[in-house]
């Protein structure tokens, strides 16, 4: 058997397991490999308190700045616990264990209700799979992009979870721009984790006092379709349950060319996302470079599937 099929059944066969757990029984085993993976996987957990640096201050205690980076290895082990039972928990639960703070789920209907879609730009903060839960048993099922994973059957069953989750997924190809155009000109809603720049195609901006680029996926979608582009994240929390901030729609008024607008919102866009990551920087799956500083050594390592364009 190649690696990349025993990947893709060991993958298989631990999320079904944990689907079944009973779910205190299931976070424990999630905590447990978290707590493994902090302690073994030094490359990540130094990745991770390198990232959390630039968020919690240059001058933050490497003692402290440790403790952190072990909270983040623990939210990520939450993350994929919940993921793998997330397809098979009812809708109406899911509902009873999240809410959108203030107002942000009005924002969310007055644009949908505008006619013309929404971008929601994303972190990779908390779990931004039940989210989607939440917004399909709302009315408002979300389209993302996912990167492709290897083999391709891995990558199947990742999109047939999520599409039991009411996610729609499409690959990060040459195509998936023309999908989500397609998708919001039918009014629908897209989902974009974007602090990442996974194509290194992205325009420049300043995040937590570093220059770096990200997507320009997000603005470029909103101005070509006059779509409503808002900021949101979603927290494990409390306890068991979640809670989203979605904030106000950004203005697309243009200003000037399409290429400087373009760069001006997704600097508006990284700005916000400074904001919403601070709100719980343990939950923030930065496991990989995210700088530009970063990128000259690449890391190969345990990360959430992307979702960017």
């Amino acid at each position: 058997m190649s690696r990349g099929r025993l990947a893709f059944h060991t993958y298989r066969t631990l999320g079904r397991a944990l689907a079944v757990l009973p779910e205190p029984v299931a976070m424990g085993t999630g905590r447990a490999v978290g707590a493994v993976l902090a302690r073994i996987e030094r490359d990540q957990r130094d990745m991770v308190a390198q990232n959390l640096r630039r968020v919690l201050g240059r001058d933050v205690d490497q003692r402290e700045l440790d403790r952190w980076a072990r909270r983040a290895f623990d939210a990520y082990a939450r993350y994929w616990v919940e993921g793998a039972r997330l397809g098979s928990m009812p809708r109406s639960e899911v509902s009873q264990r999240f809410v959108v703070v203030e107002d942000g789920f009005r924002h969310l209907v007055v644009g949908m209700e505008a006619g013309k879609g929404v971008v929601m730009a994303l972190p990779h903060v908390g779990s931004w799979e039940f989210g989607g839960a939440f917004l399909a048993g709302a009315g408002y099922p979300m389209t993302a992009v996912a990167e492709r994973l290897e083999p391709e059957e891995l990558f199947d069953h990742f999109v047939a979870e999520r599409a039991a989750m009411g996610l729609t997924i499409v690959p990060l190809d040459g195509g998936s721009g023309s999908s989500l155009l397609r998708t919001l000109r039918a009014g629908g809603m897209v989902g974009l984790l974007c602090e990442r720049d996974l194509t290194g195609t992205g325009v420049e901006v300043e995040f937590f006092g570093e220059w770096t680029t990200m997507p320009a996926g997000p603005a470029t979608l909103a101005l070509r379709t006059g779509a409503t582009l808002v900021t949101a994240a979603v927290y494990s929390g409390p306890g068991r349950d979640h809670h989203a901030v979605v904030e106000e729609p950004i203005d697309l008024l243009r200003t000037g060319s399409l290429r400087d607008d373009v760069q001006r919102m997704t600097q508006s866009i990284a700005t916000r996302l400074e904001g919403l990551i601070r709100r719980a920087p343990e939950q923030w799956h930065a496991f990989q470079p995210i700088w530009s500083s970063d990128r000259q050594a690449p890391r190969d390592g345990p990360h959430p599937v992307t979702v960017a364009t």
